[in-house]
């Protein structure tokens, strides 16, 4: 707890220190250079520098310093900012001791108002060891820069080739600390004081990560002890077989029993269990997930939506296609294009692949991309010839799982097909199909533009108990590492939508 409110009240000192004392009044300068002008290595370029002369006489031991004076703070600095007496029109005093000021120009203005309060200096001190600069108004990230030329003076005390840094005097009422002028420092990285703070909050992470894998590793927030019986759709079995597994991790006390035979398969289970003699009882340690909603005829059973599931429809490599009109789709499965040269492709006949009847993804199938159109019953088994006895057309056979359905578009030229998309992406062999013109993502389906997706329903037989085995399940595939499991096999929890209405019961 202690460590959680450092964690807040640190940033809170630093975002008041950052806004309310650095955006204060702040007025800075820096030395941006502060050399010898004499030539050290004796070169035969020194050209002027090695001449420099006040009044004739040659410098015997020159420098040349340039200053920039800024506003450094969050607000403006005006005349009467500055803390100096009123009948002063120096704001800033900058002294250079053992030496003495020979020449001075200012050679850069942020902005051209700043050149007026340099035409007159009347009353300001340039000479001997010190140089007076006006009171000059610096609006936000203002500065100017003065160069100047100096040479050792007779009474200096330090060696020659040496020097003292110079000595800026100045400040602004109501400004920083004391209101003194600050020397800043010019820097393209972030200040030390910055990389101080993210270690300091990065220490206090580690720490509450410490204390939380000591103390809770044995005992998670939301474990629930059992066994759970997982059935339904088989689009779905991979990401519920990956989460099942990440919570008995976690929670060793649970167990899981998986019986995925489709979205149909798994609610008929559901129901029949609980319409079993004795009530509740034999579909309380019973979860079933499906593809869309459930028929009519099972009030009994409760939905949740789980997560945007998004599907793809699938093709043969040979095939030779790579984007097909939801139009030219609905065609196909009509029957009303048996090769794909037809629609400038491979000349290779057309052969469909589909699930059973009952599998939540060919009930999404019909209703998202053939528009309600019922797919025409199976005249194949082995996907590539008609059964003797059936009626002449394109060649249609079915499969029971996802896996298979892959399998068997892979395995057969010309076939085409509809998957879950994350089985479907993991394959080499396979050609996925944008439809009209967009590839299957959470973003285009969400905002309208691809239509092949579906709600994933985790259902139970009425209300379980909130202790249960199959409610903690069910919050931790919605919101703990069951959320990122469906996330990494690019669906989305439905809470994540930008349009969550989407997964809501119709």
């Amino acid at each position: 707890m202690a460590l959680a409110s450092l964690g807040v009240i640190i940033p809170g000192i630093a975002a008041i220190y950052e806004f309310g004392v650095k955006g204060r009044k702040r007025l800075g300068y820096r030395v941006q250079m502060d050399t010898t002008a004499m030539d050290v290595v004796q070169t035969p370029f020194r050209g002027a520098l090695g001449d420099l002369r006040k009044d004739g006489v040659q410098l015997t031991d020159p420098t040349v310093v340039l200053l920039r004076i800024e506003n450094a703070g969050a607000t403006g600095i005006d005349e009467s900012d500055y803390a100096a007496p009123a009948r002063s029109k120096a704001g800033i005093t900058v002294r250079f001791p053992d030496r003495r000021v020979v020449g001075m120009v200012v050679t850069e203005l942020s902005n051209k108002y700043l050149k007026a309060y340099f035409e007159d200096w009347d009353d300001l001190t340039v000479g001997g060891d010190t140089i007076e600069l006006p009171r000059v108004q610096l609006n936000k990230k203002a500065h100017y820069k003065v160069l100047a030329v100096l040479d050792r003076a007779p009474t200096a005390t330090v060696p020659p080739g040496q020097y003292l840094d110079p000595e800026v005097s100045g400040g602004i009422r109501n400004g920083v600390g004391q209101g003194g002028i600050d020397r800043t420092e010019s820097r393209t990285g972030p200040p030390r004081a910055l990389f101080a703070l993210v270690a300091l909050l990065a220490a206090i992470v580690v720490a509450q990560l410490f204390i939380f894998v000591r103390s809770d590793r044995a005992t998670p927030l939301d474990c629930a002890a059992g066994r759970l019986t997982v059935t339904g759709s088989t689009a779905f079995e991979p990401i519920v077989r990956e989460a099942a597994e990440s919570y008995r991790d976690l929670c060793p006390g649970a167990s899981f029993a998986f019986d995925m035979r489709g979205s149909g398969e798994g609610l008929l289970t559901l129901d029949r269990a609980a319409r079993s003699a004795d009530g509740e009882a034999p579909a309380a340690g019973l979860l079933a997930f499906s593809d869309g909603e459930k028929p009519s005829g099972m009030p009994g059973l409760v939905p949740r939506p789980i997560a945007f599931f998004l599907f793809t429809v699938v093709v043969n490599s040979e095939a030779g296609v790579h984007d097909l009109t939801g139009e030219q789709i609905r065609q196909i499965y009509r029957g009303e294009v048996t090769n794909w040269k037809e629609i400038g492709g491979s000349d290779l006949p057309v052969r469909l692949i589909s699930r059973n009847p009952g599998s939540g993804t060919r009930a999404a199938f019909q209703r998202r991309v053939l528009g309600g159109q019922r797919e025409p019953g199976s005249n194949s088994d082995d996907c590539r010839t008609r059964d003797p006895g059936t009626t002449p057309g394109v060649v249609r056979c079915a499969r029971d799982s996802t896996e298979a359905v892959l399998r068997a578009i892979a395995d057969t030229p010309g076939a085409l097909g509809y998957s879950e998309l994350g089985a479907a992406a993991v394959r080499d062999d396979l050609v996925l199909v944008r439809i009209n013109g967009h590839r299957a993502e959470v973003t285009g389906a969400d905002h309208g533009t691809y239509p092949f997706w579906e709600t994933e329903f985790g259902y139970t037989y009425g209300e379980p108990d909130a202790e249960s085995l199959a409610a903690s399940f069910l919050r931790y595939l919605t919101n703990q590492v069951g959320a990122d499991i469906i996330r990494a096999n690019g669906d989305r929890p439905c809470a994540e939508l930008a349009n969550p209405q989407l997964c809501r019961p119709t």
